[in-house]
């Protein structure tokens, strides 16, 4: 059920063989960006580039021999291996490898002038194919996760990228620093009439609202972390935490675990108390309640697991809401 439920969102899907195995061979992305048929991912400021549209296949990404950056091995931003291509119906044969490169601005000028052709992921994740939307979220995710470690944790020294874009490693000790991803849950909440419990962020429009969710603690399981945090949120005590599914959130470094739960049996629905920083405001929705708030309420956008979420309990399709741009 769990993984039935994963493939459906738009993050978790994958078409690409991460080929770990070549990560460690010499020279590798050099050797990539000599190699004609390589194709470059393009990646500016979190954004990337959709090739020009095409309306029998959809939007796509634009993958690019490495000359049409104009940029010598030397010259080029930071790059990661992200794998091999799986599709056997899509204009890159099946096994071409593909670099993603981080461009500064002048070299994201150059590719391309216009900047309204660059587009964030969660603007497209629903409508890019499997390879290519798991192809973006791998590669915003070792990027991001880059981009906060250029120095060693231990002595503060700048390390040096190496395993394809995989690994940092530092000068003065020579440890080993690897890509880190955040975990958190994100729960449904029903109360004894089957009610959801939908909270609003205090960073958020206050008519926007979504499930609940919290980073996981050290040393903490993933069950743990949904009673906590959902106290914490809600001031109420909540059990039977399972587990739905997960998506990747590279927004910056996350992945999204999903929960239902129940209200405890000693707990009454309206003994709330939002923690008033981080959530201003919560409600019960019930089916029909949720569906006629749709005039006013933003719930979340569809590239998120809190819609497929909400969706499946709610068993129709929610009302159409914009994408909460901000991370």
């Amino acid at each position: 059920m769990s993984f039935t439920f994963t493939t459906r969102l738009p993050l978790s899907r994958h078409a690409v063989d991460r080929d770990h195995l070549s990560r460690g061979l010499p020279g590798l992305l050099d050797q990539l960006w000599a190699d004609a048929a390589t194709r470059v991912l393009p990646v500016w400021h979190g954004k990337i580039l959709l090739a020009p549209l095409d309306p029998g296949t959809g939007p796509r990404l634009a993958l690019l021999p490495p000359s049409s950056l104009q940029m010598s091995p030397q010259n080029v931003g930071l790059r990661v291996y992200l794998g091999r291509s799986l599709p056997t119906n899509l204009p890159e044969a099946f096994g071409t490898r593909i670099v993603a490169v981080q461009l500064d601005d002048a070299a994201a000028a150059r590719l391309e002038p216009d900047e309204d052709r660059w587009v964030g992921l969660r603007t497209v994740a629903t409508v890019l194919g499997d390879r290519d939307a798991g192809l973006v979220t791998e590669a915003l995710g070792v990027l991001n996760w880059h981009a906060s470690h250029a120095h060693c944790p231990r002595c503060g020294a700048a390390t040096a990228v190496e395993e394809g874009g995989w690994v940092r490693r530092c000068p003065i000790d020579n440890s080993q620093v690897f890509p880190r991803t955040d975990p958190a849950v994100i729960v449904l909440i029903t109360d004894a009439d089957d009610r959801i419990l939908l909270g609003s962020n205090a960073m958020w429009e206050n008519n926007r609202y979504s499930l609940l969710a919290g980073f996981v603690e050290p040393g903490e399981a993933l069950e743990t972390a949904v009673i906590r945090e959902m106290f914490e949120e809600s001031g109420l005590r909540v059990t039977d935490p399972v587990y739905v599914g997960s998506q990747p959130w590279p927004f910056p470094a996350s992945v999204m675990c999903g929960f239902t739960a129940r209200l405890a049996d000693d707990q009454q629905a309206r003994d709330l108390l939002p923690d008033g920083a981080e959530i201003l405001a919560l409600r019960w929705f019930s089916r029909q309640e949720l569906q006629d708030a749709g005039e006013w309420m933003l719930l979340p956008g569809p590239s998120s697991i809190a819609h497929a979420m909400i969706e499946r309990w709610l068993g129709a399709p929610l009302p159409a809401a914009p994408e909460l741009i901000r991370p």
